[in-house]
């Protein structure tokens, strides 16, 4: 079981090294072909772990291995070891699943781009970064895996490097995903003082004796690397920027891998959580917030890209509800969900931009339900599946999520009612995006710079679409409320869940949300069909929240007041006060006394014999004084 695992872990950072050591002498479209090649070889070794743990006991399936000791101080160790149990062999099918299918599309996608060999092998790397984090059987390899794949998204997001926004939005993401690096290693260097160890089982079973202050500190500094890798609020600014980056690599970070990451360390390590429930409840109201703001931000995108983006902040939203009420099954059950219909939507997205010669922005665009009619068909059911709407797979999923939250009391229904109004939200950006970008009449850009291919993109592109549109119409039946559980009961070994809600206060909940769901999108159908002054008359009577809403809630703004400001203005004025006045001007002294010294010191090299011939005279004259003296 575990040389298979072994085997999907490696298989991309393979790749890597191929398409490395091969540079010139291969093709894009092979250095291309090697990366989802490798992919697709984690992915058939993952299903064979799958089978293996699949045929045991539910009590047996945990094996841990290890490759060698990767650290060892007095009797503290911690080896390069990886965990094959329910949790990470689930989170090992969506990365190099889904993974396989958006590294096949980037083959067409990015055929034409001159940098096509680097970017591929930065794809691997993402993907093996992603591997490491989730089959870490340890908190330093997971803590590594975890510092990889924010590396290798800052290699992605800021491959256009000759962009100044790209370079902007990389370094935006990196610093903004340090902060949540610095907080969990903190928690893990408590956890060594009060634990000794990192593996996974003795860190459990040993915080247990910890202080609740600590516990809670724990708790506190493994949220903040979850919140900022999962795009979370406050932390969340930098996922609507990582945009910059080519489509794939924002189907690959947003629909089934980094920004799902917060939401496994939270199931991986839930011991800790449950230990200081403070911080779990934080977690799930974090995530109620994300919902909304994220949701509301959405309405006045006019990238489409963007669109997307945000209702990725909003669907992790949903995954914290989940994980922070104690529902682990229902909130991974909805990142599985969430990276079938959120990889679609990306992907068929950019095969309309790639069809409008690069054009992102919703305004240009219009009528192109008639002009490519399969890419309208996908983008429907990704649309259908993010506004759960059934039978798709979004319904079944933020389903479990609202009846987790309605049998967990008080906050639990402060939390419904957030994600409630999420779902009202979600459909009216959904269909508002849709309506707009393929309804209404062929715009004047479309008409003029719209090109056809025989299957509305490269072949590559549309097959792994095709795929994830099937995937999000019936993935979600692997869950059916009331009939049966499969992924709860799959992970429960690892992460025990709550119980849902059922009877009559599952039904109201479904239907409610069913309810808003719908009216959102006849919202959308009302305002956006077709051009009208609705949304113009809106924007007039509230302008300071449209405005709001425009700025983002004017997050960039403070941080840029807190943050950017001052650090900006402290260090010129140390460069005008202290740097230029005390050391660059004293280098410049410094450097004219020595050229001085030395020009004296010339001045007595006269090169006359005589003159050396006295001066060693008179140096052993007074070496032959000082010793007299001093006998």
């Amino acid at each position: 079981m575990t040389p298979a695992a072994w085997v999907a872990l490696f298989a991309p950072a393979a790749a890597v090294v191929m398409i490395a050591l091969a540079g010139h002498r291969i093709t894009g479209r092979a250095a291309g072909v090697i990366a989802s090649g490798a992919t697709l070889v984690s992915f058939v070794a993952t299903v064979v772990t799958f089978a293996l743990l699949l045929r045991r006991h539910e009590e047996e399936r945990s094996d841990a291995s290890t490759l060698f000791t990767w650290l060892s101080a007095g009797d503290f160790r911690v080896g390069f070891e990886i965990v094959v149990d329910p949790l990470s062999v689930f989170m090992m099918l969506v990365v190099s699943g889904v993974g396989f299918l958006i590294l096949s599309y980037a083959v067409g996608y990015m055929a034409t781009d001159d940098e096509e060999r680097r970017y591929h092998a930065y794809k691997a790397l993402f993907v093996f970064s992603m591997l490491l984090l989730v089959q870490a059987g340890n908190l330093l390899l997971l803590l590594a895996g975890w510092g990889m794949v924010g590396l290798s998204s800052y290699l992605l997001i800021n491959f256009w490097h000759r962009r100044r926004s790209a370079v902007g939005a990389g370094k935006k993401a990196f610093i903004m995903n340090a902060v949540g690096d610095a907080t969990f290693a903190l928690a893990l260097f408590i956890l060594i003082q009060q634990t000794g160890a990192l593996s996974f089982a003795p860190v459990f079973g040993r915080a247990e004796l910890m202080s609740d202050t600590l516990a809670t500190l724990v708790a506190l500094g493994l949220l903040g690397g979850a919140v900022a890798k999962s795009a979370q609020v406050p932390l969340h600014t930098w996922l609507p920027d990582a945009m910059e980056g080519p489509t794939p690599v924002s189907a690959l970070i947003h629909a089934a891998t980094m920004v799902t990451a917060g939401v496994y360390l939270i199931a991986r390590t839930a011991p800790l959580f449950e230990l200081a429930p403070e911080v779990h409840d934080l977690a799930a109201v974090l995530g109620g917030v994300t919902i909304v703001l994220a949701g509301l931000i959405a309405l006045v995108q006019t990238d489409i890209k963007r669109v997307i983006a945000y209702s990725t902040m909003s669907q992790i939203g949903y995954m914290f509800v989940g994980a922070g009420l104690g529902a682990y099954g229902a909130g991974l059950f909805h990142l599985m969900t969430h990276a079938f219909f959120k990889a679609l939507l990306f992907m068929a997205a950019g095969i309309v931009i790639h069809a409008l010669a690069g054009e992102q922005d919703i305004r240009r665009m219009g009528g192109l339900g008639r002009e490519l009619p399969w890419t309208y068909r996908f983008m429907l059911v990704g649309a259908f599946a993010l506004a759960a709407v059934p039978p798709f797979a979004g319904f079944f999923s933020k389903d479990a999520i609202l009846a987790s939250a309605a049998n967990s009391g008080t906050l639990g229904w402060i939390l419904w009612g957030l994600a409630a109004v999420g779902a009202f939200l979600t459909a009216l950006y959904t269909f508002r995006m849709l309506f707009v970008v393929f309804g209404r009449d062929v715009s004047a850009y479309a008409r003029e710079h719209l090109h056809r291919e025989r299957f509305e993109g490269p072949l590559a592109m549309v097959w792994p679409v095709a795929i994830l549109a099937v995937l999000s119409l019936v993935g979600g039946f692997l869950q059916v409320p009331g009939l049966w559980h499969a992924v709860d009961h799959w992970i429960e070994p690892v992460a025990e869940s709550i119980e849902e809600a059922s009877g009559g206060t599952a039904v109201f909940s479904a239907v409610a949300a069913l309810a808003l769901a719908l009216a959102g999108i006849a919202l959308a159908w009302m305002l956006y069909r077709r051009p009208t002054y609705g949304p113009e008359r809106a924007r007039r009577a509230a302008p300071w929240a449209a405005r709001t809403l425009e700025q983002k809630f004017f997050f960039d703004e403070a941080y840029d007041l807190a943050l950017y400001e001052p650090a900006s203005h402290t260090a010129s004025g140390l460069y005008r006060f202290v740097e230029a006045p005390l050391v660059l001007a004293s280098l410049g002294d410094i450097g004219a006394t020595v050229r001085g010294a030395g020009r004296r010191l010339a001045a007595v090299q006269t090169g006359v014999v005589r003159s050396y011939a006295l001066a060693v005279a008179v140096g052993l004259a007074v070496l032959a004084i000082a010793f007299v003296i001093a006998s």
